[in-house]
């Protein structure tokens, strides 16, 4: 039996980040249209094609003025509003302009008296008393968002609604955009069976399969659901060999995950038929919990080119937790994702925590988010194959593994699902 490589957190995610500033997208870019871009990643800068805003823009409903003329009564010269022609002819001395959110200023104007602010007798209006303003007050002026030309969003971004929305503004129907990766998904051991099927007695249902599928999609991968691998060396060599055999086929695998069996049970068969097919080891375990049994490594596919994996543990919390620490990561890169990171915030603790130290923690958790901060607590639990647990929770509180005792009120790191 080989000797294990095990690494601290901070020392595996070193090593992983390491091998994804070396990948390059793992699928090749393509137009898609705009509606259906969501949590793909762009392959091409957008740059606007004209300035942002392209006009003057008021931000305010209200009256377009000189700010140096707002002691006097202006006469109201007319009503201006967003989606019209702008005025082409300036302001008269003491002019006004009635004027909308979103409407181009007229010439000449330099600020916006706020309609709540101004008292206005017919066709005229004066300041109401106590209110002044200066040039520039509700204004947006031309290009002050985006100069004509400029990056708005960056080639390697992961493209959410603000992102899209932006894209839009610029007047462009699609984007060019990085495939999805396609990441290959093996649950292992003889106990599963699939959701639908009867169940005896001492089968479970395969979980693990789906929720790394909602995971790989989430980060912007493809999921390839494969069968599942009985407890035997010969079977999980010939999934693996089929695997690295495939490399040039279009839906060829660009990372294995595989769940369950690579701890130190006899009938533990994913590690030893990984090193059968020539895979080298990065590490083989860490120093946390749930996810201490866990490997990263990269096999050679038959054209030569790496074909990386993650042995995840088999109890589903663990399962969980290592694909958001560790694969989530790689997935990252190979979608073209160089702005990935690991999403940790702080909050607030809402009861005291005892802990065994020695292991950094990852504690099924519920954070309740509110305006003044954010607070958690944990959720029961009966350690890591507890799925009822795992669904009653939105995150998972990290417990430090140099302290035994966390009173509330401490500042928390959590990790968010």
């Amino acid at each position: 039996m080989a000797a294990e490589h095990i690494l601290s957190y901070q020392e595996a995610v070193k090593v992983i980040a390491e091998h994804a500033a070396g990948l390059s997208p793992a699928q090749p870019p393509s137009r898609v249209p705009l509606a259906v871009v969501q949590q793909r990643v762009l392959a091409e800068d957008i740059r606007t094609p004209r300035a942002l805003p392209p006009f003057d823009r008021a931000t305010r409903d209200g009256f377009a003025v000189r700010a140096s003329e707002i002691e006097h009564a202006l006469h109201i010269r007319g009503v201006l509003r967003a989606g019209q022609p702008p005025a082409t002819s300036p302001l008269s001395d003491r002019e006004a302009f009635e004027i909308m959110t979103g409407a181009p200023m007229p010439p000449g104007a330099d600020a916006v008296l706020m309609v709540e602010h101004a008292e206005r007798i017919g066709e005229r209006i004066t300041a109401a008393e106590g209110r002044t303003i200066k040039a520039g007050d509700n204004v947006v002026p031309r290009g002050s968002e985006a100069p004509d030309g400029s990056v708005i969003v960056p080639a390697g971004t992961r493209l959410g609604a603000a992102q899209i929305a932006a894209a839009a503004s610029c007047g462009m129907p699609d984007l060019m955009v990085y495939g999805r990766p396609n990441i290959a998904i093996f649950a292992t051991g003889d106990e599963l069976i699939e959701p639908g099927e009867p169940a005896l007695d001492y089968q479970i249902f395969n979980s693990n399969a789906y929720s790394l599928a909602e995971q790989v999609l989430d980060a912007g991968g493809e999921p390839q659901i494969h069968r599942s691998l009985s407890d035997n060396l010969a079977d999980t060599e010939r999934a693996i060999a089929t695997a690295q055999a495939n490399a040039d086929a279009a839906d060829a695998a660009h990372l294995l995950l595989f769940s369950g069996g690579v701890s130190m049970g006899k009938f533990d068969y994913v590690e030893a038929a990984l090193r059968n097919r020539g895979a080298e080891f990065f590490f083989t375990g860490l120093h946390i919990q749930p996810g201490k049994p866990l490997a990263f490594g990269a096999l050679r596919a038959k054209n030569g080119s790496p074909l990386y994996f993650f042995g995840l543990p088999g109890n589903p919390v663990s399962t969980l937790v290592t694909f958001s620490l560790f694969a989530r990561l790689l997935i990252a890169a190979l979608a073209g994702d160089r702005s990935y990171g690991v999403p940790f915030v702080s909050a607030t603790l809402a009861e005291q925590v005892h802990s065994k130290p020695g292991l950094t923690r990852f504690l099924p958790a519920m954070v309740h988010h509110d305006i003044a901060g954010p607070t958690v607590r944990t959720v029961p639990w009966q350690g890591s194959g507890d799925l009822a647990a795992l669904a009653r929770s939105n995150a998972f509180l990290v417990i430090p593994p140099d302290r035994e005792h966390f009173p509330a009120g401490d500042t928390m790191t959590i990790l968010l699902r």
